[in-house]
């Protein structure tokens, strides 16, 4: 077929070598754009670079999502599915195809993509960028030239026919998402599925974090985000304690009660993390907070300190009872008996 321009994008040439099926796919923002695709000089033996089908994946790249190489949108949404086109681009265009073949070459080989980046500042990232670890894609660096691209487009997905992660949401749509998040989870109690719940509900409150942490503290909607987030923590750690998962529970609620101070439920569920590990100290001041806040709670909490008491002896004869056969294993006999009666006569003491 003839090589044409695509419109209104200078410096970029087409090929189609395989026409597609199907009319032009529409291309809203956050489609899904899976492809395979090699990376070749502009030379006479058109060395090539990179190639998706030696790494064993094809490549993925989100419509809108504000990818480093943008000319790849351009040249895959002038695509029909299952069409396979050679690009000629223009060096102006392919400044950033060092950094972006080194991501995906890290990804293939299971490693970081932006391995040797993190704690830099951007100075440093500037002159780390100068060394890819690639002769081939330092030599680029070095010298930005013309590349071509043959690509194949495998698939085009629609935003809603896939999970999409939170970095690929807008702030409505992140918002819009909690609701569902919140009734999923509440389904998924009911059904006793408290492992799942919990995913629904900790994605929930995720989604609401990253839309507050770009709010100002202090102003209504960051205050307003931060009401949101307390139900389905709540909620998160009732399925904690169902886990038995004490632990995170007491962390959540420490984290949560620093906030809102005085929230009954809050106070309530780490208390009872804390009498389910038996910290007797912190449970007591728990319950007695729970009561205070409250009074309609008093029979229960009485009811539930009772139960800590018997945990408490439980725990403590256990205890005892382990002291007592290492310390019998090291006696005599005649040390062993002599033993079992001073026991047996402070016991009878202790009931008179």
């Amino acid at each position: 077929m003839e090589e044409t321009y695509l419109l209104n994008y200078p410096g970029v040439r087409k090929k189609i070598l395989v026409g597609g099926s199907g009319p032009l796919p529409h291309f809203p923002p956050g489609t899904k754009l899976v492809f395979h695709f090699q990376t070749l000089l502009d030379n006479f033996e058109r060395t090539v670079i990179d190639d998706s089908r030696l790494a064993g994946r094809p490549a993925e790249i989100f419509v809108g999502k504000m990818f480093k190489m943008e000319v790849w949108e351009t040249l895959l949404t002038s695509m029909r599915v299952g069409e396979v086109a050679e690009f000629w681009c223009d060096a102006i265009h392919t400044g950033l195809y060092p950094i972006v073949s080194k991501g995906m070459r890290l990804i293939a080989q299971g490693k970081d993509p932006l391995e040797g980046q993190r704690h830099m500042c951007g100075m440093g990232n500037l002159f780390h960028y100068h060394s890819t670890g690639f002769p081939e894609l330092d030599e680029l660096m070095r010298t930005p030239q013309p590349l071509i691209f043959i690509m194949e487009l495998l698939q085009v997905r629609d935003p809603m026919s896939y999970h999409r992660e939170s970095w690929m949401m807008e702030k409505d749509e992140k918002l819009q998402t909690v609701p569902v998040l919140h009734m999923q989870g509440n389904a998924l109690v009911q059904q006793k599925k408290y492992r799942d719940a919990a995913s629904k509900y900790k994605e929930a409150v995720l989604l609401l974090k990253t839309v507050q942490s770009r709010e100002m503290p202090g102003d209504i909607d960051y205050i307003n985000l931060g009401r949101m987030i307390v139900p389905l923590e709540l909620n998160y750690c009732q399925c904690m304690l169902e886990l038995e998962e004490y632990y995170e529970v007491i962390e959540h609620m420490d984290e949560l009660l620093q906030k809102h101070k005085g929230n009954f439920k809050a106070v309530y569920q780490r208390a009872r993390a804390h009498a389910a590990l038996c910290n007797e100290d912190e449970a007591r001041r728990d319950f007695d907070m729970v009561e205070k806040l409250d009074q309609k709670f008093k029979p229960f909490v009485q009811q539930e300190l009772r139960k800590l008491g018997q945990s408490m002896r439980s725990m403590h004869a256990k205890v005892e009872g382990r002291l007592n056969n290492r310390v019998r294993k090291k006696m005599t006999s005649t040390q062993a008996s002599q033993w079992d009666i001073h026991k047996s006569k402070y016991k009878h003491k202790k009931k008179n």
